[in-house]
């Protein structure tokens, strides 16, 4: 997969795709991460990529010709995202449909927002909540880690990735790791029982009661069997 992100500072992306699961995957050739200066893309000698908004009003616009002639020179510069607030809240189904492209190009505004016309030529707006930072740059790299993550090969227990929150509609089950007991707080003995139909049911259960009690939302479009919904009726009538 092929990635690019058009920002005004570049060197935010270069230096953390260095880590982690990033760097593996730019290391197996599975990913290439190419971020772009904006500032490269102007004609004036101050390289200037904002401006004063027509009509007045607080705040600096991102012009569209720096973004235009960046996004020219990518050969093939497939689905166009801009990141900004008005976009649709990104979701785990939305990474594992970007992870299926062939290249992504990211669009990292800055200042108080874009020119309006840089929409002309964008696939889609994807905002990551309901709050504003100071640029786009943090938000890219989120979805470049999520999309990459997915990608078959990066992670190496794949099956890490198919248990994560959200993957199948509701939050993550608790884990626990060694000692089995740590100031007098024990791991629950099915996890050390090894009957692993018995451990499934009881991750289920458990994924099932935390999404209850903390993204009870959720569960309006999780894919729930007869026996996960009546789990769900007994949790809510106060049984154990």
């Amino acid at each position: 997969m092929d990635i690019y992100v058009l920002s005004i500072f570049p060197e935010f992306i270069q230096e953390y795709i260095k880590i982690g699961v990033i760097r593996k995957a730019v290391e197996k050739g599975l990913v290439k991460i190419t971020s772009l200066n904006l500032r490269d893309f102007t004609k004036d000698k101050h390289r200037t990529t904002d401006d004063y908004p027509y009509g007045g009003g607080g705040g600096m616009i991102m012009k569209v010709e720096p973004v235009w002639n960046a996004l020219k020179s990518i050969k093939k510069r497939g689905l166009t995202i801009l990141l900004t607030p008005q976009g649709k809240l990104l979701s785990q189904k939305k990474l594992h449909t970007f992870s299926e492209s062939d290249s992504i190009t990211i669009i990292a505004g800055r200042y108080k927002g874009v020119d309006e016309r840089i929409r002309t030529f964008i696939d889609e707006e994807i905002s990551i909540g309901d709050y504003v930072l100071s640029g786009g740059e943090l938000p890219a790299l989120i979805l470049i880690e999520g999309i990459v993550r997915l990608i078959p090969g990066v992670v190496g227990n794949y099956e890490s990735v198919n248990t994560d929150s959200f993957e199948n509609g509701i939050l993550d089950a608790p884990y626990y790791t060694r000692p089995a007991e740590f100031m007098g707080l024990k791991v629950p003995e099915i996890l050390l029982s090894g009957n692993h139909q018995k451990i499934k049911e009881w991750k289920r259960q458990k994924s099932l009661k935390k999404t209850l009690e903390k993204r009870p939302k959720l569960l309006k479009n999780a894919e729930l069997t007869e026996k996960d919904k009546k789990y769900l009726e007994k949790i809510e009538k106060g049984d154990k």
